[in-house]
């Protein structure tokens, strides 16, 4: 993939910190669309351990054919997803993942996002309060019923 042109686009999936479009900015990944994705057959869990606080838990999405995660679909160039990669720790904290999902119209679309190597979870993790207060800066997209979930997550501190 170091021959991909930087300006082609991609649709990546943010279900965690990414979700804020103002981390995004910060994180140098500029976005054409910012909408809503409900990704089924997979779970939330705040089970990645965090190399600055091994003590917390970031956002990780596990296989669970009962889950439902609601995040936020970016459209967004190569060149914003090998700025994300440095963020989020690829290739050893997390692996960048293709997924075929199915939009709210019925058309198939593949996503990239990222998934927590196993070896960096750990059970009974919580995240901290500034890093749940970006995914909740996803208010304007998400459903009511999932943003209340957020809100009452325990954090560590």
């Amino acid at each position: 993939m170091n021959h991909i042109d930087r300006n082609v686009v991609v649709s990546y999936f943010a279900y965690g910190s990414n979700m804020n479009p103002a981390r995004m900015r910060e994180r140098g990944v500029m976005f054409y669309s910012r909408e809503l994705l409900v990704l089924t057959g997979y779970g939330l869990k705040f089970n990645k351990i965090t190399p600055h606080s091994p003590n917390t838990g970031a956002a990780n999405i596990v296989p669970d054919e009962k889950g439902v995660v609601e995040g936020i679909l970016y459209e967004i160039t190569w060149a914003g997803i090998r700025n994300l990669d440095k963020h989020e720790g690829y290739p050893t904290e997390y692996n960048r993942v293709k997924l075929k999902v199915t939009l709210s119209e019925g058309t198939e679309k593949e996503i990239l996002t990222y998934m927590a190597h196993p070896h960096r979870t750990q059970e009974g993790l919580k995240p901290a309060r500034f890093y749940l207060e970006h995914l909740l800066q996803a208010e304007d997209i998400l459903s009511e019923n999932y943003y209340n979930q957020l809100k009452v997550v325990e954090t560590s501190d």
